[in-house]
């Protein structure tokens, strides 16, 4: 009976930590994954969204959000009322997912169709950022992420506007990188058809900004934005 209890214990103990081990092998393709740091970070930083995931009571909820990156720390901000926000700082595990999508690759089948793209997936337990100081370079440096150069015209937060935001700082410790690059990969039997086969490039591009139509004086365009 007690060694019953005992291998029972140690088979529940090894299904708990499986389950809580975020798994970062790739199946499928697992040429066109990495685990470099570098390019994961990369992936991040040309990003302006993310989608965070995580299950409460078994729902699972994606949801999606702005981010920053601060040295090997991902960055994400919220109401201190949010739902998200509260359950990621109470310790629910999460992943947060970047995606670039750089073109539709077209091939003479449905078959071997695919997409180029750049993808990041991060998991891990996020912290919340109690330290004012920390904080607030914290969330200088989601701006500057998201606006390179826009900190240095704006005003100070004030204290109300700090204590109403909450930070979550996840670090870039477990993740997985996948991507890919290049032409339709036909079959040999398909090469000769009538079909025409290629790539679409597609890129996100800013247009033009527009003056907020309350300002009180036309304010030159900032040299950040030109």
């Amino acid at each position: 009976m007690e060694l019953k209890c005992i291998l029972t214990f140690y088979l529940r103990r090894e299904t708990i930590n499986m389950t809580t081990q975020a798994d970062t092998r790739l199946n499928r393709l697992p040429e066109r994954g990495s685990q470099n740091f570098e390019l994961a970070c990369s992936i991040i930083d040309e990003a302006r969204i993310c989608h965070v995931g995580f299950t409460l009571k078994g729902q699972t909820y994606v949801i999606p959000m702005a981010l920053g990156r601060k040295g090997n720390q991902l960055l994400l901000h919220g109401s201190v009322v949010s739902r998200l926000i509260r359950n990621l700082a109470g310790g629910v595990p999460c992943c947060v997912t970047v995606t670039h999508l750089d073109g539709l690759v077209l091939a003479r089948s449905a078959f071997h169709s695919s997409m180029n793209y750049r993808s990041v997936m991060v998991f891990g337990t996020a912290r919340l950022v109690n330290d004012p100081e920390e904080k607030q370079r914290g969330l200088d440096a989601l701006v500057e992420h998201l606006v390179p150069g826009r900190m240095s015209e704006l005003r100070d937060s004030t204290r109300k506007e700090l204590n109403a935001t909450s930070l979550l700082s996840l670090p870039i410790e477990t993740f997985s990188v996948k991507s890919r690059n290049g032409p339709p990969s036909d079959a040999a039997t398909d090469i000769s058809a009538a079909v025409w086969a290629g790539i679409i490039p597609l890129e996100l591009k800013a247009g033009d900004p527009e003056d907020a139509p309350d300002m009180v004086e036309k304010i030159p365009l900032p040299d950040y934005l030109k």
